[in-house]
């Protein structure tokens, strides 16, 4: 791809000026003679929202970016690798390529992977990129991805999709029927080509929402980075009838939290107790997948209150979530207060609990920090309490 862009002196002022206010350097004159001042100012944008997100694209020489909302909308790197767990076999399609970071990570397990895009200048792009990142085994088809489908006329062990949440009469959209490819709609000829589907939607589409919308849906895939989720994944299978299995993942630094259960399957309900030593606070991930009776079941744990999603016990436990040594629990009480939060720090959270984070710290003059963590909740009682905590993990 020949561009004034990948000039060498180019480059070296887009790396050089990574995290620089553009709008003090849109004042600057234009050092380059053959460039579009705007199109330097762009690329120094979105090559700065890279850094952290797609590091490899980041250090690797005389790569374009795209605008910078194509990549605050692609995978980061972290959870394109995990996705790439979650597929096999020779061949994989990817209906919406984008800026190809899945597509990347699937070309690592996958042997065959073509990219789809409708935009010629983003198509170019990344067949561009993937020379510079060394990938041979991904094919660039440029146009509307049905009619790729049909002109290629092959099976493919694996279909993927990351329908358009942008909607030119709309918006912004989180119904899958809304979204560009409308998958719903066109489930049907997908299986034409392919019998597993991985389908990738905004992490705000409720679950209930997405199971009316689709049919087949074997798996749900929550995926959290840093305890934010980032994407829901839809796996779908050619007449899969069974249980509809929920899989909260949460990337940390350190490890991965995974946490599995049966959709709408669990009869049983959880105890309920008053706080003991311990108490635990889900991952985000967990609480996207609403799977709140499950976690207390699976672990062993009882819950404080049916609403409140705060799990407790007497010794404890590697937990997918936030773990805490209970030092105190007082009411909710004006003495109670005043003796404990007189002129302190604490984090505070607040769990199935009348008043905002905000309204508290106002009401008793309660500042943020320190290393006291407290949970605002609700007992099995319907009583209103403060756990005062340590954090363990």
């Amino acid at each position: 791809m020949e561009s004034p862009i990948l000039a060498p002196t180019v480059q070296d002022f887009i790396t050089k000026n990574i995290g620089v206010s553009l709008s003090k350097l849109a004042l600057q004159k234009n050092p380059f003679l053959d460039i579009e001042w705007l199109a330097v100012l762009k690329q120094i944008e979105a090559k700065t929202k890279a850094k952290d997100k797609l590091p490899l694209w980041f250090a690797t020489e005389n790569i374009i970016y795209p605008s910078k909302i194509s990549v605050e909308q692609t995978s980061s790197e972290k959870t394109a690798q995990y996705k790439s767990t979650l597929v096999s076999g020779d061949s994989l399609i990817d209906l919406t390529g984008g800026f190809g970071v899945d597509d990347f990570y699937f070309s690592k397990v996958i042997k065959q992977v073509a990219h789809c895009e409708i935009n010629p200048e983003l198509s170019a792009i990344v067949e561009h990129n993937l020379q510079q990142l060394k990938v041979t085994n991904i094919s660039c088809h440029l146009g509307d991805s049905k009619q790729t489908l049909i002109e290629c006329n092959s099976q493919w062990d694996w279909m993927y999709i990351d329908p358009s949440r942008r909607n030119d009469a709309k918006g912004k959209v989180f119904l899958l029927e809304d979204c560009l490819p409308n998958v719903p709609e066109n489930l049907n000829f997908y299986f034409g080509y392919s019998n597993k589907i991985l389908i990738k939607t905004a992490p705000l589409l409720d679950l209930s929402s997405g199971l009316s919308e689709l049919k087949n849906v074997k798996t749900i895939h929550i995926i959290a980075l840093e305890n934010e989720v980032k994407e829901l994944l839809w796996e779908i299978h050619k007449d899969y009838q069974g249980a509809i299995s929920i899989q909260t993942v949460n990337l940390v630094k350190d490890k991965i939290e995974k946490f599995e259960f049966v959709y709408n399957e669990n009869e049983n309900l959880p105890n309920f107790g008053t706080p003991k030593r311990y108490v635990y606070e889900p991952n985000s991930a967990i609480m996207k997948s609403g799977g709140f009776d499950e976690v207390a079941l699976q672990f062993n744990l009882d819950k404080l209150h049916k609403h409140s999603h705060l799990y407790t016990s007497d010794s404890v436990i590697d937990f997918p979530g936030r773990s805490f040594e209970v030092t105190k629990v007082i009411g909710y009480t004006k003495n109670e207060m005043k003796a404990v939060f007189s002129g302190i720090k604490t984090n505070i959270t607040t769990r199935n609990f009348p008043e905002s984070v905000e309204n508290i710290r106002k009401k008793w003059k309660i500042k943020e920090g320190g290393n006291t963590y407290c949970f605002f909740t609700t007992n099995e009682k319907n009583e209103k309490i403060v756990l005062i905590c340590t954090k363990i993990a």
